[in-house]
């Protein structure tokens, strides 16, 4: 057995890896199945631009 990751053979590198895809994957499925239910539809409301507006005069001082 090795106590080191920089001195592990090919084999428990793979180990490591496929241990880390079943959790990740089993993280993921838990995360899904734990979420609310999305029965409910959610409507976008949209604004659409009025007419467009002259400002004449601001009441600011413009400085350059």
């Amino acid at each position: 057995m090795n106590h080191s990751i920089k001195s592990a053979d090919r084999a428990t590198h793979l180990k490591i890896v496929a241990i880390a895809l079943v959790l990740g994957a089993a993280l993921a499925g838990f995360g899904t199945s734990v979420r609310p239910g999305t029965d409910a539809v959610q409507t976008v409301h949209v604004f659409k631009a009025g007419q467009p507006t002259m400002i004449s005069s601001s009441g600011s001082s413009l400085v350059r």
